[in-house]
């Protein structure tokens, strides 16, 4: 192979590699945030911890709009003291001022960010998007624990607080009309 083709072919080669790189880099990223907690992303349990210590900690609930995004929303509690290993329910409202529906997704994090491969969430709004037709006021669930094995963590096994906040962005309205019906996780609809 001549020096020219050489070139030519390891330009090809690159240009290919870092496109791939940079398309593959959410996903990855994405993963390894869910895997080591970095970033303060929590993980999703299927089922209740079996161990409760005796040991508190405070679950505090913050929410947060993006830019644009007509709702309100708001914890209903602000703190909540739980054991470790206890499971918690929470409640963040959102109301729809305006007069169209509006659909948004939550994404979220636990502050500080060692406590987030501890932080199990069971149930929660953020996995689905919500649709609030105008006027419309609703609760919305979160259920969680924050593993008991945050005590033998090096980093994590003086956290006394923990902050799980949101943040709402608009999305596109789903096609379907009987939303709420068909997810798996009930919301709590209240009308004003």
């Amino acid at each position: 192979m001549d020096k020219k083709k050489k070139t030519i072919f390891y330009l090809v080669f690159l240009v290919f590699f870092m496109g791939s790189a940079s398309f593959l880099s959410v996903p990855f990223y994405n993963w390894f945030c869910k895997v080591t907690g970095y970033g303060g992303t929590t993980n999703y349990a299927k089922e209740e911890s079996e161990t409760i210590l005796d040991r508190v900690i405070s679950i505090r609930f913050d929410a947060s709009l993006e830019k644009g995004l007509a709702w309100e929303v708001k914890p209903v509690q602000r703190e909540m003291i739980v054991n470790l290993g206890q499971t918690g329910l929470a409640f963040y409202e959102a109301y729809n001022p305006t007069d169209k529906p509006i659909a948004a997704q939550a994404s979220f994090n636990v502050v500080p960010f060692s406590v987030g491969s501890f932080f199990n969430k069971i149930e929660c709004f953020c996995f689905t998007e919500q649709v609030l037709q105008p006027g419309e006021k609703i609760k919305m669930p979160v259920s969680f624990y924050v593993d008991p094995d945050l005590v033998k963590n090096i980093e994590s096994k003086k956290v006394t607080s923990v902050t799980l906040s949101y943040t709402f962005y608009e999305i596109d309205l789903p096609e379907t009309a009987s939303y709420f019906e068909s997810t798996d996780f009930k919301l709590v609809k209240q009308k004003l």
